[in-house]
Formats: structure tokens, sequence, C-alpha cells
């Protein structure tokens, strides 16, 4: 698992970036173009895994950006959570969700009128 820390800052309406502690840079016009460019800068060096993505504001003019390689599948693209949360949860936090999706789908039946035994209309 590799874990690519960013300190990102904007300047004349342009944002650059710069790794914590290595040699990647990218630049781009927006936060947005600024994540997509730092996501392929890194997977040029490394590509062994799911890509995850951290992006928060410090300051109007600030930001830090996280990617994480190989950190336990897909891809998340978020703010907000800690580098160490991120992976942690991605273990166990997939049947948590399904399980109330599941429910809401019980309730909602429940609720119709047909599962009432009668109609409006009658």
């Amino acid at each position: 698992m590799g874990v690519y820390t960013f300190v990102c800052r904007s300047s004349g309406g342009d944002w650059s970036a710069k790794q914590l502690s290595g040699d990647l840079e990218a630049s781009a016009s927006s936060t947005y173009g600024l994540q997509r460019e730092l996501v392929q800068a890194v997977l040029a060096v490394d590509s062994s895994g799911g890509v995850q993505s951290s992006f928060s504001m410090v300051s109007p003019s600030s930001a830090v950006f996280q990617v994480i390689i190989g950190g336990g599948g897909g891809a998340f693209i978020g703010g907000g959570a800690p580098s160490g949360g991120a992976s942690a949860g991605s273990g166990g936090g997939a049947p948590a969700a399904e399980a109330p999706l599941e429910e809401e789908k019980k309730e909602e039946k429940e609720e119709s009128d047909d599962d009432m035994g009668f109609s409006l209309f009658d």
C-alpha cells in the first residue's frame, strides 16, 4: 500500500501541488483538475492496486490531497476522513451499508396499498 500526500496551493487562480516527501508535482486551473492530474501522476509511479483519494480544504487558497494505492478496493473520492480510517473502514463498511438498503426496500413494500389488503378506490 502506498500513501502519497500533497500540499496544494492556489495562486492567481491556478492550483499547484507538491508531494510532501517526494518529487511528484502537478498544476491545473481547478481543484478538480488538480486532483485528476495528481492521481494520474501517482498511477504512473505505482499502479499496484485500487485507488482511494481524499481532498481537504485547509483555507480558501490551500488544501491537502492524499492518494492511497492498494488500500482495499475500489475508488473513493471524498474528504475529511483520516487516512487510517479510510482504509480500516473499507473492509467492514460494505455489508453495513447494504443492510439499511434492504430494510428500506422492505419498508416501502409494507406501506404500499396492495400489502394492506385494500385500495383507496374499492
